[in-house]
């Protein structure tokens, strides 16, 4: 994949955030898959909150942008579905399906651990729709489109295994102004010709002011006002 073509950011903050969304997403994993004792478990509760603690030394109010994030340019750091310093994140990983053509759609790839289980083995249904919405929406995104979603169906033909490396994939299918509307699923990588999910996604751009509205008291990281333009979670595709 390409470099990211964002401007320029504080690279060791962002090695920083990613180092530990990466600690983090591997503690939740071992949380769940632990059988330590009862005795263990607490002394490893203590340490969690210890750490929680430590962290919430500075935080930002719920309006106030990270300073690793850039709207402009679709990054999302602590994305609950692609970003790199969310424990909550698999993360989704996204890609164009054809660099020199936007409206080629747009590639994703990601294995869900047992944190993110339903049926045993498998994932829950939940997830694949977080999974879907995002992707629809970046593939919007991709095309030179956006808007927030209004609409989204799914059709569960198979159960997503765990621990599976996964395969999706979206294209816009329909665009007439303020609306858009995409399709895309999920598969194995093993078998990506056979859909496990099939979504369908409707997004719409809000009037100007409901976009007002929504996101008027966003700020950046310094406390300067930065509303939106774009109505999207913002994630980046990269062009390869």
């Amino acid at each position: 994949m390409s470099a990211d073509p964002s401007p320029a950011y504080d690279e060791e903050l962002m090695a920083a955030v990613g180092g530990l969304g990466t600690a983090l997403r591997a503690l939740v994993d071992a949380s769940v898959r632990t059988t330590l004792p009862a005795a263990a478990l607490r002394e490893a509760a203590g340490e969690a909150q210890a750490l929680a603690d430590r962290l919430s030394a500075a935080t930002r109010p719920v309006h106030e942008l990270p300073e690793l994030d850039d709207l402009l340019t679709f990054r999302r750091v602590y994305s609950p579905v692609t970003g790199v310093g969310s424990a909550l994140a698999p993360p989704m990983r996204l890609r164009r399906a054809d660099p020199d053509d936007p409206r080629a759609g747009i590639l994703g790839t990601a294995t869900l651990g047992q944190p993110y289980e339903g049926p045993p083995g498998y994932a829950h249904g939940g997830m694949s729709a977080l999974l879907l919405d995002q992707l629809l929406g970046a593939c919007a995104i991709a095309a030179g489109l956006w808007g927030m979603t209004v609409r989204l169906e799914n059709d569960y033909r198979r159960p997503v295994p765990l621990r599976t490396p996964l395969e999706l994939c979206a294209r816009v299918v329909d665009d007439t102004g303020r609306r858009t509307v995409v399709a895309g699923t999920i598969a194995t990588a093993a078998d990506p010709g056979t859909p496990l999910v099939e979504g369908r996604g409707v997004f719409v751009l809000p009037r100007p002011e409901r976009l007002a509205g929504y996101f008027g008291a966003v700020t950046d990281a310094s406390g300067r006002p930065s509303p939106p333009a774009r109505p999207t979670d913002g994630t980046a595709v990269p062009r390869d």
